[in-house]
């Protein structure tokens, strides 16, 4: 029983980023997406899902959203989503993996709660209530991954929303939000792509 509580202890952020084999970033990073439609700018929220950005950021250092189309855009009269990344569906996403060398298509969900000190992995709300006490929400312009089960989010395939959706929260990984160029992602559509996404120096 007591080797069981120590296991679930250790089962932080530090252990995904070592089963998952990369570095743990645990600051906020500002990242650069350059599109066919213009540029905006993003904050990486590391300091509360270091797991999610951590991954996140491997991808831009292998390039793997350079010439990426935006493959998916859902219109809603108050809301859009908008997918962006290396979609499951396509030949391409097998042969990147093997570039990356990724271990998983998949990487934890992980939401982070006011008053905790570490994110919780794997775990959905269910209460709607508990939203109330989670650190990010989504907003316009928020940027989260496109889940790959219950209990996870892709790898790979990300999305941003242009307006509040309080019904997802809780639901998928919020790791970041755009801070500069929010009329540029509103303008976006199915044909444009990505040209690359750049770190800040």
């Amino acid at each position: 029983m007591v080797q069981a509580c120590s296991f679930k202890h250790e089962i932080d952020s530090n252990y995904y980023c070592q089963k998952l084999k990369f570095s743990c970033i645990q600051s906020n990073k500002i990242i650069y997406f350059k599109t066919s439609k213009g540029d905006f700018e993003v904050k990486l929220f590391g300091e509360d899902n270091p797991v999610t950005v951590s991954n996140f950021l491997e991808n831009i250092d292998n390039n793997i959203y350079e010439n990426q189309k935006f493959y998916k855009i859902i219109n809603y009269p108050q809301i859009s989503f908008i997918h962006g990344g290396v979609n499951p569906e396509n030949k391409l996403y097998i042969d990147r993996n093997e570039i990356l060398n990724k271990t998983s298509p998949s990487i934890p969900l992980e939401i982070k709660f006011k008053e905790e000190i570490k994110p919780r992995y794997n775990y959905q709300i269910k209460n709607p209530y508990e939203t109330e006490n989670l650190v990010n929400t989504f907003e316009s312009g928020s940027l989260a991954m496109v889940k790959s089960g219950k209990n996870k989010s892709s790898s790979t395939e990300f999305f941003f929303v242009t307006s509040k959706i309080p019904e997802l929260d809780g639901r998928y990984s919020i790791f970041g939000k755009i801070i500069k160029g929010l009329d540029v992602l509103k303008k976006i559509k199915k044909e444009d792509y990505i040209k690359a996404v750049q770190r800040s120096n």
